[in-house]
């Protein structure tokens, strides 16, 4: 939704993990990464599936104009729908990296802001609900908090009067009710989870690897998605100081930071305030942790942010990390897989699983090695409360 409801209406199409892989692959060569056949596979079914008026449909998808897919996206999908016979169905581009003109579709003020106040509730929604569900006393309390909350959030949103000072007691409450539902004492084991930004955080594609770590009797940990967004703002400096970029673009970009860091301002009080809950870190912070280990010149996808993501886990307290990413996607085997070895080195009772993905993966290959993570995890446990 815009936010102002009687403009736009959103729909994001829920469909099964496997049929977005198998229309997917109808139209996408399979030489192209998994999370192009999901997106494509997922738009598509819902374009096939008979539930839109077509001729008052448009596909709205962002485009950062990345190295890698993050450019092809929009290619991909309008050739799936010319090859389905619907070749004037536009496909407006989020535009973040001026490769698109989006005739009749503009990025107002408003918004943008509507927008990033979504973006900070569900950041703020995974790190409350990630941290609470495994410990609630009573099974349920956890998601049913989540939807009143998402009602709220929902209804605020669809209202030209949503303000800063409405947007600020949200996030408080939502701290608030969380940080104050009954919770078992127990303890339970950690798992982080980074990897490519598709695969990690959406469930259609990661084969739901949150509940099946929570089934497992763990605790999943996430990071924020505005961190994305920070990270590819923050990467100006480095093109603006070694590789020719303007001062200017890096000054504008810090500004952006710093306009980010405005709209979680209240979060990151809150969740220092808390008592279950701790606030993400800066991403200065987490550049001069990477900086250490990789090159902050490798921002082609996740780039040296995914170094920093597992790093950051790591002097959190968080040891276990899953490294989600799909098969053969360069950018992530160097910066994710490729460091494993030395953070090994670096922190010997790190355990680092690297996870692919891809149309031909085994679900039930990929369960039993978070099965086997679990069960090592456990066991290191043990042997320390000996």
């Amino acid at each position: 939704s815009r936010g102002l409801g009687d403009v736009y209406k959103r729909q994001v199409p829920d469909v099964p993990s496997r049929t977005c892989v198998d229309v997917g692959l109808k139209y996408v060569n399979n030489d192209a990464c998994y999370p192009s056949l999901i997106v494509v596979g997922q738009l598509m079914s819902a374009v096939m599936s008979g539930n839109y008026d077509m001729n008052k449909t448009a596909i709205l998808i962002s485009q950062t104009g990345g190295g890698c897919r993050a450019s092809n996206y929009i290619g991909f999908i309008r050739r799936a729908l010319e090859k389905a016979g619907y070749p004037n169905v536009p496909v407006i581009s989020i535009n973040l990296s001026g490769l698109e003109s989006n005739p009749g579709f503009k990025l107002t003020p408003s918004l943008i802001q509507h927008g990033l106040y979504a973006l900070e509730f569900g950041d703020i929604f995974l790190r409350c609900l990630y941290r609470t569900r495994p410990y609630e006393a009573v099974k349920g309390s956890a998601n049913a908090l989540h939807e009143k909350w998402k009602e709220r959030c929902i209804k605020s949103l669809s209202t030209r009067s949503a303000n800063m000072m409405e947007f600020g007691r949200n996030i408080k409450g939502i701290i608030h009710d969380f940080d104050e539902l009954p919770r078992l004492d127990v303890k339970k084991p950690k798992v982080g989870i980074v990897g490519e930004i598709l695969v990690k955080f959406s469930p259609l594609a990661n084969n739901h690897i949150v509940d099946l770590l929570e089934s497992e009797g763990a605790e999943a940990v996430m990071p924020d998605l505005m961190d994305f967004l920070l990270y590819c703002f923050y990467n100006s400096n480095f093109k603006a100081d070694h590789l020719g970029g303007k001062r200017s673009t890096a000054r504008l970009c810090n500004l952006g930071i710093s306009l980010l860091e405005y709209f979680r301002k209240t979060a990151r009080k809150e969740l220092e305030a808390s008592k279950n809950f701790t606030p993400p870190s800066r991403i200065w912070e987490l550049a001069d942790m990477a900086k250490h280990y990789v090159s902050l010149g490798n921002q082609t996808g996740e780039g040296w942010f995914l170094t920093g993501e597992m790093l950051e886990l790591i002097h959190s307290g968080v040891k276990n990390i899953v490294c989600t990413q799909p098969f053969g996607c360069l950018p992530n085997h160097v910066v994710g897989r490729g460091i494993v070895k030395k953070l090994r080195e670096m922190y010997p009772d790190a355990q680092i699983l690297s996870m692919d993905y891809d149309p031909d993966v085994s679900f039930a290959n990929l369960e039993n090695r978070l099965q086997m993570l679990i069960m090592s995890i456990k066991e290191q446990q043990v042997q320390k409360d000996r």
